[in-house]
């Protein structure tokens, strides 16, 4: 199996009234996303929540600009006030940067590996279906994640990498749940698991639209 690791970019969408940004979360986070911008489990988009602040951690500027624009999309169909801005991860700065900021020459070279890896292996990847269930954890900190990610890759453990989330598929619920048991154990203090039906595997026994309000999975 292959690890997705590419982490490095964020979407904050400023709220400024927490009624608004809890029904802003719901939305992503119970299938607009999916619905609208995924293909495969590796494309999984997480999203998080800081008060009145919204956050999508997305694998690559496109996906990113496809978040901001569904953002918007949403804030005029419920007469949201929203302000949105995409962020990329830098490497030494650690701290987020303007997407434009260049980065070290060899981090971009590993990049362009990375993107050349992950389009040779989307085809496969959406032809081995997506997941049933997913263990969803957030680390205390960025470093934290990598350690596990690192550590699940020398596995073979299919898993995919947003910041300080990781997201590990399951082909069903008892494989999900033992798979939680182990990174309860593994994961550092601070460490938060959880596990989740997929949204695909929902939608599969509800009709499905384009989205999904106050409803399903859930936080």
């Amino acid at each position: 199996m292959t690890n997705y690791s590419n982490d490095d970019w964020r979407v904050q969408i400023d709220v400024h009234e927490d009624r608004v940004a809890h029904d802003l979360y719901e939305a992503l986070e119970e299938g607009a996303l999916e619905h609208k911008l995924e293909r495969a489990f590796h494309d999984r988009v997480v999203v998080s929540r800081d008060g009145d602040t919204v956050y999508c951690y997305a694998g690559d500027r496109a996906q990113a600009e496809a978040v901001e624009g569904l953002v918007r999309s949403l804030s005029e169909e419920h007469g949201w006030g929203v302000e949105t801005q995409i962020r990329r991860w830098h490497p030494i700065e650690e701290s987020w940067e303007d997407p434009d900021a260049p980065l070290p020459a060899g981090e971009q070279e590993r990049r362009d590996e990375r993107a050349e890896l992950i389009e040779r292996e989307r085809s496969e990847a959406e032809e081995s279906g997506y997941p049933e269930f997913e263990v969803r954890v957030e680390f205390a900190t960025h470093h934290d994640a990598m350690d596990m990610v690192e550590r699940l890759r020398s596995e073979g453990l299919s898993s995919v990498h947003r910041w300080k989330y990781l997201l590990v598929g399951a082909l069903d619920e008892d494989s999900a749940n033992a798979i939680a048991e182990r990174l309860r154990d593994e994961a550092p203090p601070g460490s938060t698991v959880k596990v989740e039906g997929s949204w695909r595997a929902v939608q599969a026994e509800v009709a499905p639209s384009p989205f999904a309000f106050l409803g399903g999975l859930g936080t």
